[in-house]
Formats: structure tokens, C-alpha cells, sequence
């Protein structure tokens, strides 16, 4: 823990210092695995490229796509749509069979605290092969970092990373995520 704040008082550093401990034990928590809905699909992926606007033909010709490492007659999907077919339907959940565990399970403890706000902060993703037409894609979390007590401009908190790594049916990594968010307590409410 570092002293951002020297208006705290002992008793508040003390506290602060076993919940960031608390926070650290999350590092390394994994979750997963994340199950897709469908599988790689011509029709999701010809309606994400057109909200896109983009007319890459490996999307649509599979005579182009074979170049890329997709098989005889698919097509390959955006890499960009690599988190999009794990994720949970509207209501929340994801398919049968999928792991039921929070895939960031620290954000709880940080609700408990008064970290109520949360906003994304940036998302780097990296790919690794093509994901194709018929491809069942899952993904499995980690929990990859908890930042210490950090003041910005919204408000003080903590910025937590989570890496998920992407699968297809034959256990082939795809590629991976890691997304950062900032659990934080506004200005007005930060004490």
C-alpha cells in the first residue's frame, strides 16, 4: 500500500492496508470455461460486419477465407468478434455447461466497500489464429492484477485486469483479452 492520502488516520491506513490485502488474494482467481450460445456463424458474423461497415471479402467469400486457415467452404469471423461469442445472453447468463462462477469474483468485496462505480478503461486483445465458421469458441478468465488505491479524475480506486483466454472445440487458443476496469468510489462519495 502506498500513502496517496496523508489526511487518513491510522485506523483508516490499518483498514485500507487489510482490504488491498484482500483484494491482492484475488489475483490469480480463474474462472471459466465460458461457453458460446452458437457456434461461429455466417449469418452473426455478416450482421457484426455490416454495423461495422466492414466489407473484408475472407468474411464472405470462403474462397478468400480458405487463404486465411479457414476450411473448405466457411468463412473466417472478424477477429474483433472474438469476446463476442461467449458472452452472456439478455438475461444475463450464459449457455448450459458453462462455468457459474463470477468471472471477476473481486467485485463484490469492492461493492461492500462503497466502490460502487466502475468504468472501463481500456481492452487489448490479441489473435492468435482465425476463428472460423462452424468454431465453438469458449473463454476462461483470471483475475491478472488489482492495482493499489489510485486518485483520478472520477474518483478514487482501483484498477483490476482480467485476462481471458479464448478456445475453440479443439482446445486451440484463439486468442486473449485482457480488460482493465476502475472500481471507484466518485469525488463526491470518495472518502
Amino acid at each position: 500500500m502506498t500513502r496517496q492520502n496523508t489526511d487518513l488516520t491510522d485506523d483508516e491506513i490499518e483498514e485500507l492496508k487489510v482490504f488491498e490485502e484482500q483484494l491482492q488474494s484475488f489475483v490469480g482467481a480463474e474462472a471459466g470455461p465460458f461457453l458460446s450460445w452458437d457456434r461461429v456463424n455466417r449469418a452473426m458474423i455478416r450482421h457484426w460486419c455490416e454495423a461495422m461497415g466492414d466489407a473484408n471479402p475472407a468474411y464472405y467469400d470462403a474462397d478468400v477465407a480458405v487463404q486465411l486457415g479457414a476450411p473448405a467452404g466457411a468463412v473466417v469471423a472478424p477477429p474483433t468478434m472474438m469476446q463476442a461469442w461467449t458472452m452472456t445472453g439478455f438475461a444475463g447468463q450464459h449457455p448450459p455447461g458453462s462455468d457459474t462462477r463470477e468471472s471477476m469474483p473481486v467485485l463484490p468485496v469492492f461493492d461492500q466497500q462503497g466502490y460502487l462505480a466502475v468504468v472501463a478503461t481500456n481492452c487489448e486483445q490479441e489473435y492468435l489464429q482465425a476463428i472460423c465458421e462452424g468454431d465453438d469458441v469458449n473463454g476462461r478468465s483470471t483475475i491478472e492484477s488489482v492495482s493499489s488505491r489510485k486518485t483520478t479524475g472520477l474518483g478514487v480506486g482501483y484498477f483490476v485486469t482480467q485476462l481471458t483466454e479464448f478456445r475453440n472445440q479443439r482446445d486451440e487458443v484463439v486468442g486473449n483479452m485482457r480488460f482493465r476496469i476502475l472500481k471507484y468510489k466518485p469525488h463526491s462519495t470518495a472518502s
